[in-house]
Protein backbone atom coordinates (compact mmCIF):
# COMPACT_ATOMS: atom_id res chain seq x y z
CA UNK A 1 0.00 0.00 0.00
CA UNK A 2 1.43 3.51 -0.73
CA UNK A 3 2.37 6.19 1.37
CA UNK A 4 -0.53 8.85 -1.01
CA UNK A 5 -3.19 7.16 -1.98
CA UNK A 6 -5.64 9.34 -4.37
CA UNK A 7 -9.13 7.14 -4.72
CA UNK A 8 -11.67 8.58 -7.17
CA UNK A 9 -11.18 12.14 -6.55
CA UNK A 10 -13.35 14.50 -8.52
CA UNK A 11 -13.33 17.88 -8.98
CA UNK A 12 -15.48 20.51 -11.24
CA UNK A 13 -15.18 24.50 -11.51
CA UNK A 14 -18.82 25.70 -13.11
CA UNK A 15 -19.37 22.80 -14.23
CA UNK A 16 -16.45 21.91 -16.00
CA UNK A 17 -14.55 18.79 -15.07
CA UNK A 18 -10.84 19.29 -14.17
CA UNK A 19 -10.39 16.21 -12.42
CA UNK A 20 -12.66 12.59 -12.96
CA UNK A 21 -12.60 9.92 -10.98
CA UNK A 22 -8.70 9.97 -10.49
CA UNK A 23 -7.06 7.20 -8.82
CA UNK A 24 -3.24 6.85 -7.80
CA UNK A 25 -1.01 5.43 -5.54
CA UNK A 26 2.72 6.56 -4.87
CA UNK A 27 4.89 3.77 -3.14
CA UNK A 28 7.37 5.62 -0.28
CA UNK A 29 10.74 6.50 -1.20
CA UNK A 30 9.78 6.37 -5.13
CA UNK A 31 9.73 9.07 -7.47
CA UNK A 32 6.35 9.00 -9.05
CA UNK A 33 5.51 11.96 -12.04
CA UNK A 34 2.36 13.05 -13.12
CA UNK A 35 2.39 14.64 -16.92
CA UNK A 36 -0.26 15.17 -19.18
CA UNK A 37 -0.80 18.02 -22.26
CA UNK A 38 -1.84 21.61 -20.44
CA UNK A 39 -5.26 21.68 -18.91
CA UNK A 40 -5.48 18.21 -18.60
CA UNK A 41 -5.60 19.02 -15.05
CA UNK A 42 -1.82 18.44 -13.24
CA UNK A 43 -2.28 21.80 -11.35
CA UNK A 44 -5.58 21.02 -9.49
CA UNK A 45 -4.58 17.58 -8.41
CA UNK A 46 -1.73 18.70 -6.70
CA UNK A 47 -3.58 21.39 -5.73
CA UNK A 48 -6.37 18.54 -3.93
CA UNK A 49 -3.18 17.44 -2.20
CA UNK A 50 -2.27 20.81 -0.52
CA UNK A 51 -4.96 22.06 0.71
CA UNK A 52 -5.48 24.65 -1.76
CA UNK A 53 -8.55 22.88 -3.48
CA UNK A 54 -10.90 20.53 -1.92
CA UNK A 55 -11.81 17.23 -4.06
CA UNK A 56 -16.02 17.93 -4.69
CA UNK A 57 -15.66 14.20 -4.04
CA UNK A 58 -13.16 11.41 -3.40
CA UNK A 59 -9.63 11.27 -0.71
CA UNK A 60 -6.22 12.32 -0.57
CA UNK A 61 -4.82 9.01 2.38
CA UNK A 62 -1.15 10.36 3.33
CA UNK A 63 0.12 7.20 5.50
CA UNK A 64 -3.35 6.67 6.81
CA UNK A 65 -4.75 9.70 7.21
CA UNK A 66 -6.71 11.85 5.09
CA UNK A 67 -5.74 15.34 4.09
CA UNK A 68 -9.57 16.21 2.78
CA UNK A 69 -10.97 19.61 4.53
CA UNK A 70 -6.92 20.09 6.61
CA UNK A 71 -5.85 23.55 6.19
CA UNK A 72 -2.56 23.90 3.44
CA UNK A 73 0.08 24.71 7.26
CA UNK A 74 -2.14 21.72 8.52
CA UNK A 75 -0.92 19.05 5.92
CA UNK A 76 2.64 20.79 6.05
CA UNK A 77 3.07 19.69 9.22
CA UNK A 78 1.77 15.89 8.60
CA UNK A 79 5.24 15.92 6.38
CA UNK A 80 4.13 16.75 2.88
CA UNK A 81 6.19 20.00 1.33
CA UNK A 82 5.09 21.71 -1.77
CA UNK A 83 7.75 23.35 -4.33
CA UNK A 84 5.85 25.71 -6.23
CA UNK A 85 6.54 26.51 -10.25
CA UNK A 86 8.24 29.89 -9.40
CA UNK A 87 10.93 29.96 -6.69
CA UNK A 88 9.07 31.01 -3.51
CA UNK A 89 11.48 32.39 -1.50
CA UNK A 90 12.13 35.99 0.25
CA UNK A 91 14.21 38.21 -2.15
CA UNK A 92 15.58 40.84 0.22
CA UNK A 93 16.51 38.16 2.73
CA UNK A 94 20.16 36.76 2.61
CA UNK A 95 19.95 32.90 1.35
CA UNK A 96 20.27 32.05 5.40
CA UNK A 97 17.69 34.37 6.64
CA UNK A 98 15.71 32.55 4.50
CA UNK A 99 16.66 29.01 5.34
CA UNK A 100 15.83 29.95 8.90
CA UNK A 101 12.47 30.66 8.55
CA UNK A 102 10.98 27.73 7.52
CA UNK A 103 13.52 25.81 10.58
CA UNK A 104 12.08 27.94 12.59
CA UNK A 105 8.71 27.27 11.78
CA UNK A 106 9.38 23.28 11.62
CA UNK A 107 10.42 23.48 14.89
CA UNK A 108 8.30 25.34 16.78
CA UNK A 109 5.24 24.50 14.57
CA UNK A 110 4.87 28.48 13.83
CA UNK A 111 5.36 31.24 10.60
CA UNK A 112 7.47 33.93 12.34
CA UNK A 113 8.77 35.90 9.53
CA UNK A 114 11.48 37.57 12.05
CA UNK A 115 11.64 34.60 14.01
CA UNK A 116 15.39 34.39 13.56
CA UNK A 117 16.59 37.52 14.89
CA UNK A 118 15.20 36.02 18.74
CA UNK A 119 18.45 35.45 20.64
CA UNK A 120 17.98 31.40 20.59
CA UNK A 121 17.67 30.96 16.99
CA UNK A 122 21.16 31.49 16.45
CA UNK A 123 22.42 28.51 18.88
CA UNK A 124 19.45 25.95 17.88
CA UNK A 125 18.89 26.44 14.14
CA UNK A 126 21.52 27.99 12.29
CA UNK A 127 23.87 24.63 12.02
CA UNK A 128 21.03 23.25 9.99
CA UNK A 129 20.00 25.81 8.19
CA UNK A 130 23.74 26.00 7.24
CA UNK A 131 24.20 22.49 6.51
CA UNK A 132 21.78 22.49 4.53
CA UNK A 133 22.74 24.96 2.34
CA UNK A 134 26.33 23.01 2.16
CA UNK A 135 23.63 20.31 0.63
CA UNK A 136 22.64 21.95 -2.30
CA UNK A 137 25.40 24.00 -3.21
CA UNK A 138 25.07 27.06 -1.75
CA UNK A 139 26.57 27.47 1.41
CA UNK A 140 29.51 29.92 -0.33
CA UNK A 141 26.49 32.17 -0.85
CA UNK A 142 24.66 32.32 2.61
CA UNK A 143 25.05 35.71 2.93
CA UNK A 144 23.81 37.14 -0.15
CA UNK A 145 20.80 38.81 -0.79
CA UNK A 146 18.15 35.77 -2.36
CA UNK A 147 16.64 38.13 -4.32
CA UNK A 148 20.24 38.60 -6.87
CA UNK A 149 20.46 34.59 -6.91
CA UNK A 150 19.89 33.09 -10.82
CA UNK A 151 16.93 30.97 -11.67
CA UNK A 152 18.60 28.01 -11.19
CA UNK A 153 19.95 28.76 -7.62
CA UNK A 154 16.54 30.39 -6.17
CA UNK A 155 15.55 26.82 -7.28
CA UNK A 156 18.12 24.77 -5.11
CA UNK A 157 17.80 27.62 -2.16
CA UNK A 158 13.68 26.63 -2.52
CA UNK A 159 14.60 23.16 -2.35
CA UNK A 160 16.68 23.49 0.85
CA UNK A 161 14.24 25.55 2.10
CA UNK A 162 11.85 22.23 1.70
CA UNK A 163 14.20 19.88 2.89
CA UNK A 164 15.12 21.93 6.03
CA UNK A 165 11.51 20.76 6.99
CA UNK A 166 12.22 17.67 6.94
CA UNK A 167 9.94 16.29 4.33
CA UNK A 168 8.15 12.96 3.85
CA UNK A 169 6.76 13.78 0.77
CA UNK A 170 8.17 16.36 -1.48
CA UNK A 171 5.66 17.30 -4.06
CA UNK A 172 7.45 19.63 -7.49
CA UNK A 173 5.68 21.43 -9.86
CA UNK A 174 7.69 22.13 -12.70
CA UNK A 175 10.70 22.36 -10.79
CA UNK A 176 12.94 23.69 -14.11
CA UNK A 177 10.54 25.74 -15.77
CA UNK A 178 12.06 28.42 -17.18
CA UNK A 179 15.84 27.43 -16.35
CA UNK A 180 18.59 26.94 -18.87
CA UNK A 181 19.51 23.12 -19.98
CA UNK A 182 22.62 23.78 -17.73
CA UNK A 183 20.65 24.54 -15.03
CA UNK A 184 18.12 21.90 -15.65
CA UNK A 185 20.62 19.05 -15.78
CA UNK A 186 22.29 20.35 -12.14
CA UNK A 187 18.60 20.35 -10.74
CA UNK A 188 17.74 16.83 -12.27
CA UNK A 189 21.38 15.56 -10.82
CA UNK A 190 20.08 17.13 -6.97
CA UNK A 191 17.09 16.11 -7.27
CA UNK A 192 18.46 11.82 -8.16
CA UNK A 193 20.83 12.66 -4.98
CA UNK A 194 17.87 13.38 -3.06
CA UNK A 195 15.80 10.85 -4.15
CA UNK A 196 18.69 8.23 -3.46
CA UNK A 197 17.86 9.12 0.22
CA UNK A 198 15.03 7.85 0.65
CA UNK A 199 12.60 10.56 -0.29
CA UNK A 200 9.44 9.96 -1.88
CA UNK A 201 8.39 12.64 -4.26
CA UNK A 202 5.55 13.51 -6.72
CA UNK A 203 7.07 15.72 -9.44
CA UNK A 204 4.39 17.40 -12.26
CA UNK A 205 6.56 18.34 -15.00
CA UNK A 206 6.63 19.14 -18.95
CA UNK A 207 9.81 18.56 -19.70
CA UNK A 208 10.50 14.79 -20.71
CA UNK A 209 13.54 14.59 -20.32
CA UNK A 210 13.70 15.77 -16.94
CA UNK A 211 10.59 12.99 -16.39
CA UNK A 212 12.25 10.04 -17.64
CA UNK A 213 15.92 11.14 -16.38
CA UNK A 214 13.96 10.89 -12.40
CA UNK A 215 10.78 8.72 -12.37
CA UNK A 216 10.47 5.33 -11.58
CA UNK A 217 6.38 5.26 -12.14
CA UNK A 218 4.54 7.62 -14.50
CA UNK A 219 0.70 8.42 -14.34
CA UNK A 220 -0.42 10.27 -17.37
CA UNK A 221 -3.59 12.91 -17.20
CA UNK A 222 -5.71 13.79 -20.44
CA UNK A 223 -8.75 15.71 -19.87
CA UNK A 224 -9.04 15.37 -16.00
CA UNK A 225 -8.34 11.49 -16.60
CA UNK A 226 -5.88 9.03 -16.16
CA UNK A 227 -5.31 7.29 -19.28
CA UNK A 228 -2.40 5.50 -18.60
CA UNK A 229 0.20 4.97 -15.65
CA UNK A 230 3.74 2.78 -15.33
CA UNK A 231 7.21 2.25 -15.53
CA UNK A 232 8.74 4.91 -17.72
CA UNK A 233 9.58 2.54 -20.32
CA UNK A 234 5.87 1.25 -20.64
CA UNK A 235 4.72 5.33 -21.12
CA UNK A 236 7.12 5.81 -24.24
CA UNK A 237 5.94 3.22 -25.75
CA UNK A 238 1.73 3.45 -25.18
CA UNK A 239 0.19 4.82 -28.37
CA UNK A 240 -2.23 6.38 -26.25
CA UNK A 241 0.00 8.39 -24.22
CA UNK A 242 1.53 9.63 -27.34
CA UNK A 243 -2.01 10.33 -28.84
CA UNK A 244 -2.83 12.76 -26.07
CA UNK A 245 0.76 14.27 -25.44
CA UNK A 246 2.02 14.61 -29.05
CA UNK A 247 -0.08 14.02 -31.12
CA UNK A 248 0.87 10.64 -31.79
CA UNK A 249 4.87 11.65 -32.16
CA UNK A 250 7.35 9.57 -30.51
CA UNK A 251 8.14 10.72 -26.95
Amino acid sequence: MGILQVNSVNKSFRGLRALNDVNLEVDEGRVHAIIGPNGAGKSTLLNCFVGRLVPDTGSVIFDGYSLVGLAPHQINQTGVVRVFQTPEIFGDLSLLENMMIPALTRRDGAFALRGWQRADAQSSVIASAEHMLEDVGLADKRHVIAGTLSRGDKRRLELAMCLVQEPRLLLLDEPTAGMSRADTNNTIELLKRIAGRGLTMVIIEHDMHVVFSLADRISVLAQGTVIAEGEPAQIKGDPRVREAYLGGAQL
